[in-house]
């Protein structure tokens, strides 16, 4: 058996995506910004798909840009805009718990220069709307909240957070790269200036994404070159990725509340088995579902490490994570779960399970009874929980 419970990480391409994405590598092959036929067959796909997304998520057309994933969009919203307004103030505002496409790069435009002050949050995860008014100052020129977090499935409070923002005169952009496809929104009504996205989230391919950008937002070019994207980012436009994103996201809406359904079924299902059956643990992360990805389940397990209980649920055909994918390569504890009060210790036996629409119950309670199983074989050997 092979359970795969990592869809936070990434997703597999839905046949739809990929039927749409197909004729785009052989037959419409041409490069969109070409002056001849085959250019034009391929900008044709190009428009439509950015008008397909703009409608999906309440855009204007031209407020879509196509970037090659989730980070680069995340880095051009935020270097773009900071490159762009510094003139006017060189303070922004962030969370103590954002992936690291935003996270570093805050921290990399603090060694340009920049100030930037990075919010709490509670132990849930969630951002006070006081805590960030109170922060913004008369040269704060950028905030920036994910929509959702990837590693403990918080839902942040976006609209009410850009509202503060305009109030004052501040940009407002949010990563929504795993909200996206999960959670339905209209970027008027959330009121955001700018959104990132990623197609391989939500079951399109890999190496493709979009920032919606607001019209009248003037941003500094992040890639430059040509003059794709509307004179706004360098690069050949990735067509047949660009034509997958759309009809994935389509797709995804379509069937957002059956596929929902579903998922949490099985979600809710999974966690009040660890809970029931497991002691000594945390459950990280909104405990109002409702506030919570409907996909997201992330336990962190006392007096033994993450890593075994990963290699050991891998022995046994699942496939889970220990925290954000883009950050499964070191050995430091989770910057998020610390930020909402997990020792450190106990942060490092933490494990992420994110579910898909592919998933069964069967497979939910075979994954229960391996982790209850596999956990009380590692704290048999603890000597930390021998101890206790």
């Amino acid at each position: 058996m092979s359970i795969y419970l990592d869809h936070a990480a990434t997703t597999p391409l839905s046949e739809r995506a990929f039927e749409a994405m197909k004729p785009y590598f052989c037959d419409v092959f041409g490069n969109p910004n070409s002056q001849h036929v085959f250019g034009r067959d391929a900008a044709k796909a190009v428009g439509e798909a950015r008008q397909t997304i703009a409608s999906l998520i309440g855009a204007k057309t031209g407020e879509v840009y196509f970037t090659s994933c989730g980070t680069e969009a995340d880095n051009w919203a935020i270097k773009g805009a900071a490159m762009q307004y510094r003139d006017k103030g060189k303070h922004l505002i962030t969370t103590q718990i954002e992936h690291p496409a935003v996270y570093t790069t805050c921290k990399q435009l603090e060694k340009l220069g920049f100030e930037v002050t990075y919010l709490p949050v509670d132990n849930e995860g969630f951002v006070s709307c006081e805590d960030f008014e109170k922060a913004i100052r008369d040269d704060t020129i950028l905030a920036s909240v994910m929509f959702a977090n990837n590693e403990i499935g918080t839902v942040e409070p976006i609209k009410q957070l850009a509202e503060i923002a305009h109030r004052h005169g501040v940009i407002f952009h949010t990563d929504a790269v795993q909200a996206t496809g999960a959670i339905r929104y209209d970027v008027k009504e959330l009121g955001v200036d700018m959104l990132s996205m990623s197609a391989h989230k939500f079951y399109g391919p890999k190496g493709v994404g979009a920032l919606y950008l607001r019209n009248g937002l003037k941003m500094e070019k992040f890639i430059t070159g040509g003059e794709q994207e509307r004179a706004h980012r360098g690069g050949t436009t990735n067509t047949p990725g660009v034509v997958g994103l759309a009809e994935a996201l389509k797709e995804a809406l379509e069937t957002l509340e059956e596929d929902n359904a579903h998922i949490r079924s099985m979600r809710d299902h999974f966690v009040e088995g660890v809970l029931n059956e497991i002691d000594d643990i945390y459950f990280n992360g909104a405990k109002d579902f409702s506030k919570r990805l409907p996909n997201n389940a992330n336990f962190s397990f006392r007096f033994i490490e993450g890593e075994s209980i990963l290699f050991s649920l891998d022995l046994a055909g699942i496939s889970a994570s220990s925290g954000s994918a883009c950050s499964s390569g070191s050995l430091e504890p989770s910057r998020t779960l610390l930020a909402i009060g997990v020792p450190v210790g106990t942060a490092h036996g933490s494990i992420r399970f994110t579910f898909g629409k592919h998933n069964t119950m069967q497979e939910v309670d075979y994954t229960l009874d391996q982790l209850v199983r596999i956990v009380g074989r590692l704290r048999a050997m603890s000597p930390l929980y021998n101890k206790h």
